[in-house]
């Protein structure tokens, strides 16, 4: 695969020291980790592309704020008719029609911002099982387990929850390879990849 190239070969050279230290198990098999909660709230572009997204979301609240205003003043209007005259019902009308123009407006951005979020996290975690992946080839490592380090936090309820329902208890952190993926998305955003790189086969 000729785009692997040049990207893979820088990747290899910069993840080297961030290369986690594998473990043999039961059977020679190498065992490492690695984060990916940890590299969605961490890695630079990754947040950027969320931070974009918030900003939309912020820009489309005011927008939203604005129209709410109309709607309520369209509303106020209709006191200066009397009810059941042609006024009165023109103005009801106009604001049935704002306000169903509006509940669209807002069931449409709402999934516009949903598809675009669920987008970046599709996108970057394909991104982030191949960098795994390449890993894992280039230092011959069998299994990869997912774990969250994350902290508990006894003022927080859920973060004890999920604290105490992590799958893996506890790890040497030289098996960690949450670093070198970071390194690897660097990489391959640097040597210009857009589409998820392939891991060689060996």
């Amino acid at each position: 695969m000729r785009f692997l190239g040049t990207a893979v070969l820088c990747t290899a050279a910069a993840i080297s020291a961030a290369a986690p230290t594998t473990v043999l198990a039961e059977g020679g098999h190498q065992i490492a980790v690695v984060d990916v909660a940890y590299i969605f709230k961490n890695h630079t572009a990754i947040k950027a592309e969320v931070a974009a997204v918030e900003a939309e979301l912020k820009a489309y609240d005011q927008e939203l704020s604005g129209k709410r205003d109309e709607l309520k003043n369209a509303a106020a209007e209709m006191k200066n008719f009397k009810v059941g005259s042609p006024d009165y019902a023109a103005a009801e009308e106009r604001v049935a029609d704002m306000e169903s123009k509006l509940r669209l407006d807002m069931a449409r951005k709402r999934k516009e911002i949903t598809d675009a979020e669920a987008k970046i996290y599709f996108d970057n975690y394909q991104r982030i099982s191949a960098g795994v992946k390449y890993l894992a080839n280039h230092y011959k490592i069998n299994l990869v387990l997912r774990y969250n380090s994350e902290e508990m936090d006894l003022e927080q309820g859920e973060s004890v929850i999920r604290g105490v329902m992590k799958n893996i208890v506890y790890h040497d952190e030289a098996i960690d390879m949450t670093k070198g993926v970071m390194q690897f998305l660097d990489e391959a955003k640097v040597a210009g990849v857009q589409r998820p790189l392939a891991a060689p086969r060996k």
